[in-house]
C-alpha cells in the first residue's frame, strides 16, 4: 500500500508543482499530514508521552533525515537532473538499505534477498529506459544526481536507524513524531517561496491533490512502511520500494498515457524479484522438481 500511494504521488505531484514551488508543496503536504496523524496519536496511543521522553532526540534526527532530508534532496535534485536519472538512482535504494542493515543492525544478507533485489533492479531499469541500452550508455552525471543520491541515503538511513535506536515506539508514534520534526524543517525551507495570495487562488483540484499527497502519500504511506520495517525487517521491506515505478506506470496507463510493452515486462520482473526476495516459495525445490520432471521419459 505504501508503494501504491507513493507511485501515485509522482502523477499527482507532477500536477501540483505546476502551480506551486516544490518546497511549498512539500511543506503543505507534510503540515496537513502532521496535524492529522498527531490527532490520531493523541486519541489512540495512551503511552505516546513516554515514547517521546525516551526517543525525543532520535525523533528529531529521524524526522530531519527521513522527511525533510529525503524529500528536500529529492526535489532539489530534480531541478538539476532528469526524472530518468532520479528513478535510476532511487532504484538502488533496496540494496543500499539492506547493506546498511547488515553493518548497523547485523542483519543477514541471504542469497535470495540479494538475487531478488538485483532482479527487481533490472526490472526497474527496463521500465525507466523503455528497454533501451543506449539511454544507459549515454547517461550523464549532473549535480542533481548527487542531491538525489543524498536523498537516497537519507531514506536508507531512516529505515535502518528507526529499527536500531527507537525504544518502545510503535509505528504510529514513530510516524507522527518523525513527520512533525521533519515538517518543521520543511516549513523553514519553504518560507522564502511562500505566497499567501498565490495559495488562496489555486484551483480546487490542486487542494484535492495536496490532500491526497498528505493523507495517502504521507500519513498512510509512512505509517504502513514503518509497520513493514517493524514486522518484516529492514531488508525485506526495502525490496518493496522498487514497486513504486511499477504502480506509477499502472496508474499512468489507467490515465490514458502510452507506454512501451517492454515496460510492462519490466514490471513483471520487478514483482518476480520481490517474490524471490521474500521467499514466498522455495526456488531450489521448484528447480529440482522441474529438472526431475524434464528428465523423465514421458516429458
Amino acid at each position: 500500500m505504501s508503494t501504491l500511494f507513493w507511485g501515485a504521488n509522482f502523477n499527482v505531484g507532477k500536477f501540483v508543482v505546476e502551480y506551486l514551488p516544490p518546497t511549498v508543496a512539500a511543506a503543505l503536504r507534510f503540515s496537513l499530514a502532521s496535524i492529522v496523524i498527531l490527532i490520531i496519536v493523541y486519541f489512540k496511543e495512551k503511552q505516546f508521552k513516554m515514547a517521546i521522553k525516551e526517543n525525543f532526540i532520535m525523533y528529531l534526527l529521524l524526522g530531519f533525515i527521513g522527511v525533510a532530508g529525503f524529500n528536500g534532496f529529492f526535489f532539489l535534485g530534480l531541478k538539476f537532473t532528469s526524472s530518468f536519472n532520479g528513478a535510476l538512482i532511487m532504484a538502488t535504494n533496496p540494496i543500499l538499505t539492506a547493506s546498511l542493515a547488515v553493518f548497523i543492525l547485523k542483519d543477514s544478507f541471504n542469497k535470495n534477498l540479494l538475487y531478488g533485489m538485483l532482479l527487481s533492479l533490472f526490472g526497474v531499469l527496463i521500465i525507466v529506459t523503455n528497454g533501451s541500452l543506449s539511454k544507459l550508455m549515454n547517461l550523464q552525471i549532473s549535480v542533481g544526481d548527487y542531491f538525489i543520491m543524498l536523498g537516497n541515503i537519507c531514506w536508507a538511513l531512516y529505515c535502518v536507524l528507526c529499527k536500531r535506536f527507537l525504544k518502545n515506539s510503535k509505528p504510529l508514534i514513530t510516524t507522527a513524531m518523525t513527520m512533525l520534526s521533519g515538517t518543521i524543517l520543511l516549513i523553514l525551507l519553504a518560507y522564502q517561496d511562500f505566497n499567501l495570495t498565490e495559495l488562496i487562488s489555486l484551483p480546487y483540484s490542486v487542494y484535492m491533490s495536496i490532500f491526497y499527497m498528505s493523507i495517502f502519500g504521507a500519513v498512510l504511506a509512512y505509517l504502513f512502511w514503518n509497520m513493514g520495517v517493524n514486522n518484516l525487517g529492514v531488508g525485506k521491506t526495502s525490496i518493496w520500494f522498487n514497486m513504486v515505478p511499477v504502480f506509477t506506470v499502472i496508474i499512468s496507463l489507467i490515465m490514458g498515457q502510452s507506454f512501451y510493452f517492454i515496460q510492462i515486462i519490466g514490471g513483471f520482473i520487478v514483482i518476480l524479484g520481490v517474490i524471490f526476495s521474500l521467499n514466498f516459495f522455495n526456488f531450489k525445490k521448484v528447480y529440482k522438481i522441474m529438472r526431475k520432471s524434464f528428465s523423465e521419459k514421458n516429458i
